[in-house]
């Protein structure tokens, strides 16, 4: 399989899915609204092919001449929106024989609607891929570790020694890194014999946060301390961040994060815990634990290292 249409390439997961799709030999092609997003960036020389997802007249073309989609999306937060993604890159997959699509959906996938938009819209999508007649693999990762290296967070961990997340105490993740998630894409891309079907994915431990707060202590060589916020805080923060308002209004982006994790806080047992056994019986591939990801990242320097490509691809 050579030619693999991504959608997403400009954002923090697409940087490690092109890397790994080029380190296995295949020919990743960017999907873009901006066909000029990558210049001047370590992906210049990336085949481009201006596309905007909203539009099925040019996903479908964009998807000329593949053999494979592999798709990270935005968070809508409208199931309907998310659903006509859905139903584009299934045109798309159907008019141009698309042998197979690979869709990592960035959280956690509820067997049925829990009320949430974006966690519903995702199981749109997932279910208009599976109608589509293609060879699919649908990864629904549990939470990325690369959330701590975000502008949001990094420069509280590191100039101030607190790691702030919107997990109650004993809410239990299998963090996983977006590098990890790639590879599971790539392997899915490169084998014939991973069979259709979603795959809830994780790192191979389950940490509170004073866990991770641990070993990130071990790592840094200094004392770093969990600070369990609210959603309602997180989406606060979040807000005041982006905007320069802590207000949050109804049905923002920052109401839909905190649905998230309120969602998740409210569950008897936590469903960010993964099922290692399950997908080590298809997949060779073996996550990193946290404290290993940790070890690569530069902790002196609070900026997040995926900025500036992800700020090429707004220009």
């Amino acid at each position: 399989m050579a030619r693999v249409l991504v959608l997403g390439a400009t954002g923090d997961q697409g940087h490690p899915l092109i890397t790994r799709l080029l380190e296995a030999g295949l020919t990743p092609v960017a999907a873009l609204r901006n066909p000029n997003a990558f210049l001047g960036t370590e992906f210049a020389h990336v085949e481009v092919v201006e596309a905007d997802l909203f539009d099925e007249q040019s996903l479908i073309a964009a998807a000329e001449g593949v053999e494979a989609i592999a798709a990270h999306l935005p968070f809508v937060f409208d199931q309907e929106a998310a659903a006509q993604l859905g139903r584009h890159i299934a045109v798309a997959t159907v008019q141009n024989d698309v042998k197979k699509v690979v869709f990592n959906t960035s959280c956690f996938v509820a067997e049925e609607d829990n009320g949430n938009p974006a966690h519903d819209g995702r199981r749109a999508i997932e279910q208009a891929i599976m109608d589509s007649g293609a060879a699919f693999a649908l990864f629904e990762p549990k939470v990325f570790m690369d959330n701590l290296i975000r502008s949001w967070n990094k420069p509280a961990i590191v100039k101030q020694g607190i790691f702030a997340y919107p997990a109650k105490p004993d809410l239990r993740i299998s963090w996983v890194c977006l590098d990890d998630v790639a590879a599971y894409m790539v392997e899915a891309l490169t084998r014939d014999d991973i069979p259709s079907a979603r795959y809830a994915i994780g790192g191979p431990e389950a940490l509170v946060g004073d866990e991770v707060a641990e070993r990130l202590s071990k790592v840094m060589g200094s004392t770093i301390t969990f600070n369990s916020l609210t959603p309602d805080e997180f989406a606060s923060g979040m807000s005041l961040l982006v905007t320069g308002s802590a207000t949050v209004e109804p049905h923002s982006i920052y109401d839909g994060m905190a649905g998230f994790y309120r969602f998740y806080n409210e569950q008897p047992i936590s469903p960010l815990i993964a099922d290692n056994a399950s997908i080590d019986s298809v997949f060779n591939w073996r996550p990193v634990s946290f404290e290993q990801w940790a070890q690569r990242q530069d902790w002196t320097d609070v900026s997040d290292p995926a900025l500036r490509i992800r700020m090429a691809g707004l220009r």
